[in-house]
């Protein structure tokens, strides 16, 4: 596998270096539970987080009333989303699974990506993408946060990461017009702790 592996995020996590880590629920996604891109959990909405990480996100969406699935494939993430919602009363169906081979028991309404696409070798972006589409019903949203984390070696094709650079013409080939439809930009762009930022894009599954 290209990339980093589940051991390399293990390692990570066991000695506490998760830089990418806010301590807190992304403000954008905050923005999204506000006008509804996520839709409306008392219509009952299924909604996933891939690489869910520490389980920020997991835990606001579950306080938000949503059916969440938390996927990682680190087990020290699973077991650190687990306690997270357990210490706040709160209930998510958390697994232990690789997202490339994952597949949901039904068509999901959204998906919540931030951390997922960017942590994996651009070798797998398309394999991704196609999971991503195969998750969702069609009109279901992908609110996706497109880490912009540009490097000095791209100049020389070197492909550095992760973070891995999440540009958006590249996205825009990814996730290509007649899959996904895209809103018009600008889009918004979410500063990091970490000193980059992401782009705040909402897209429909066609």
């Amino acid at each position: 596998m290209s990339g980093p592996t589940a051991a390399f995020w293990q390692a990570k996590f066991e000695a506490g270096q998760t830089p990418w880590d806010r301590h807190a629920a992304s403000p954008q996604l905050q923005r999204w539970l506000s006008d509804g891109s996520l839709g409306a959990a008392s219509d009952g909405h299924t909604l996933v987080v891939p690489g869910c990480g520490s389980g920020h996100d997991v835990a606001a969406l579950a306080s938000a009333g949503f059916s969440v699935t938390a996927l990682d494939y680190a087990p020290a993430a699973v077991t650190a989303t687990r306690e997270r919602l357990s210490s706040l009363g709160l209930q998510a169906d958390v697994q232990l699974a690789d997202v490339l081979e994952w597949l949901p028991p039904a068509p999901l309404d959204a998906v919540y990506e931030q951390t997922c696409l960017c942590a994996l070798h651009p070798d797998h972006w398309v394999a991704y993408a196609a999971q991503l589409h195969r998750w969702l019903r069609p009109g279901g949203r992908l609110c996706a946060l497109f880490m912009q984390a540009p490097r000095p070696g791209a100049h020389e094709g070197r492909i550095e990461g992760p973070p891995y650079h999440c540009d958006v013409h590249a996205m825009r080939a990814l996730f290509e017009g007649s899959r996904w439809h895209w809103p018009k930009p600008p889009y918004p762009r979410v500063p990091h702790p970490a000193g980059i930022a992401e782009l705040a894009v909402v897209l429909t599954r066609l």
